[in-house]
C-alpha cells in the first residue's frame, strides 16, 4: 500500500505534463492563420483589395508630390533663385505706370548686379498667322521688343531655330514663345515661315522652349529692339527688366531696385522674384497633397472596416472548426491568435499590394511627365505598418469572440 501511494503523485505529475497544451511556434501560427486565406482565396482577395486601394492612393499621392518637388528643385537649381524682375506698377490715380527710359542704365549701376536684360511691350500691334484673320482674334499673343542677351539672363532655351543677334535684331524677324507658336500653328522656324505683326511680315527665326522663370515669354513674339523701333514704332520703354546677382546679395539688390529704376516714383515700381512664385506653387501643391492623403486614409479606414466584417463572418462560418480545435486541446489563446494572425496576414497582403500598385502609378506618371521618380521610403514602410495596425484592430474583436466559444457549443452548431 505504501508503494502504491508513493506511485500516485508520480502518475499524477505525468498526467499533468501530458495534459499541458502544446506550444505553437511562429511558423505554426502563420500556417494556421493562413488557413482561411487558402480556403477562401476570392474573399481574401476582395478584402485585401480595399486595404490595397487606400495604401496605393496614399503612396501614389506622396510619390507624385515628392517627384514633382524634386523636379521643381532641380529646375530651380538649374535656373537659379537669384533672378529679380522690375516692372511698372500703377499710379495713385489707378493708371498704368511706366518705367523711365533710363531705368536699364540706372539698374546696371547697382554693384552686385551681374547680368541685366529687358523686354518692352509693343502697343497697338498684334500677331497673326495670316492677314485674313479678324483683328479681334489675337489669341493673347503679345509682341515684345527684346534685348539680345535676354535668354542668357533668364536661363531660357531655344527649342527650334535660333535666337536674335545684333544683325537679325535690326530686321523684321521674330522668335516665338512656346505657347505663341502652338496657337499660331507653327511647328518649325525658317525663312519661309512668317507671321504678321502690326502691318509688317516677320520671319520666324526660332521657337522657345517653355520658360519656368519668365512665363510671360511663352505667349510672346519677341523682336529685336532696333527692329521694333524702326518697324513698329516702339517707344523704347522697358516693361520688364531682369537682373541676376549673387545669391548672397539678392535681398540687398531687391531693396534698392525700385528706387533705382524710378527714383522719382519708386512706389510705382513692382519688384518680384520669379522663383518665389514657383515656391508658392509648390506650397499649394503640398496643401492639396494633404487633402488627398486624407482621402486615402479614409479609403484605408473603409478597407479596415471591410476586414473586420469579413473576420466576423469567418468566425460564424467556422464555428465547427473552432469547436473541433478546442476539443482537440487548443486553448482560447491559440484560437484567438489564429484569427488575429489571419486578420494581420490579410491586411499585410493588402498593404504590400497597395505599396506596389502606388509605386507603379508614381513611376508611370513621373515617366509620362519626364520627372525623376522619387518614392520616400517612409511612405512604403509607414503604409504597410498602418495596414498592420488597422488589421490588428479589425481582427481583435472577431478573435476574442472566437476564443470565447466553448467546444460543445461550437460543435453543436449546425
Amino acid at each position: 500500500m505504501k508503494e502504491q501511494n508513493a506511485e500516485e503523485p508520480e502518475a499524477a505529475g505525468r498526467r499533468g505534463r501530458e495534459l499541458r497544451p502544446a506550444r505553437m511556434g511562429a511558423r505554426d501560427v502563420v500556417r494556421v492563420g493562413a488557413v482561411g486565406l487558402r480556403t477562401r482565396p476570392l474573399r481574401a482577395f476582395l478584402s485585401a483589395l480595399g486595404i490595397a486601394i487606400g495604401i496605393a492612393a496614399m503612396v501614389a499621392v506622396v510619390g507624385i508630390s515628392s517627384s514633382s518637388r524634386a523636379e521643381l528643385n532641380e529646375t530651380l537649381d538649374a535656373l537659379g533663385t537669384n533672378l529679380l524682375t522690375v516692372a511698372p506698377g500703377t499710379r495713385l490715380t489707378g493708371e498704368q505706370a511706366q518705367l523711365p527710359l533710363t531705368a536699364e542704365a540706372m539698374v546696371r549701376r547697382i554693384g552686385p548686379v551681374e547680368a541685366l536684360s529687358a523686354i518692352g511691350r509693343v502697343d497697338d500691334a498684334s500677331v497673326y498667322r495670316s492677314d485674313k484673320i479678324p483683328a479681334v482674334q489675337t489669341n493673347g499673343i503679345v509682341p515684345y521688343a527684346a534685348r539680345t542677351d535676354l535668354l542668357a539672363t533668364i536661363g531660357a532655351t531655344v527649342r527650334s531655330g535660333r535666337w536674335l543677334d545684333a544683325a537679325t535684331g535690326s530686321y523684321p524677324a521674330t522668335v516665338l514663345g512656346s505657347a505663341a507658336a502652338e496657337r499660331l500653328g507653327i511647328t518649325r522656324s525658317g525663312p519661309d515661315t512668317k507671321v504678321l505683326i502690326g502691318d509688317e511680315w516677320f520671319t520666324v527665326l526660332g521657337i522657345l522652349a517653355p520658360s519656368a522663370l519668365a512665363p510671360e515669354l511663352d505667349s510672346a513674339a519677341l523682336i529685336g529692339w532696333p527692329a521694333a523701333d524702326s518697324t513698329l514704332g516702339f517707344d523704347g520703354h522697358a516693361t520688364k527688366i531682369y537682373t541676376r546677382s549673387s545669391d548672397a546679395q539678392v535681398e540687398s539688390v531687391r531693396d534698392v531696385l525700385g528706387a533705382t529704376a524710378n527714383p522719382e516714383a519708386p512706389n510705382e515700381v513692382e519688384v518680384s522674384r520669379p522663383s518665389d512664385a514657383l515656391a508658392a506653387k509648390q506650397a499649394a501643391g503640398e496643401a492639396f497633397t494633404g487633402l488627398l492623403l486624407g482621402l486615402g486614409a479614409v479609403a484605408l479606414l473603409v478597407g479596415g472596416v471591410g476586414v473586420a466584417n469579413i473576420m466576423v463572418i469567418s468566425v460564424l462560418e467556422r464555428r465547427a472548426e473552432i469547436g473541433l480545435r478546442r476539443s482537440l486541446g487548443a486553448t482560447r489563446g491559440q484560437v484567438r491568435t489564429q484569427f488575429l494572425t489571419e486578420s494581420l496576414l490579410l491586411s499585410a497582403l493588402g498593404g504590400a499590394g497597395g505599396a506596389f500598385l502606388g509605386s507603379g502609378v508614381t513611376a508611370a506618371y513621373s515617366s509620362y511627365q519626364g520627372w525623376l521618380t522619387v518614392i520616400p521610403l517612409w511612405s512604403l514602410v509607414g503604409g504597410v505598418a498602418a495596414t498592420l495596425v488597422i488589421g490588428g484592430l479589425a481582427g481583435l474583436y472577431p478573435a476574442i469572440r472566437a476564443s470565447k466559444l466553448s467546444p460543445t457549443e461550437a460543435l453543436a452548431t449546425p
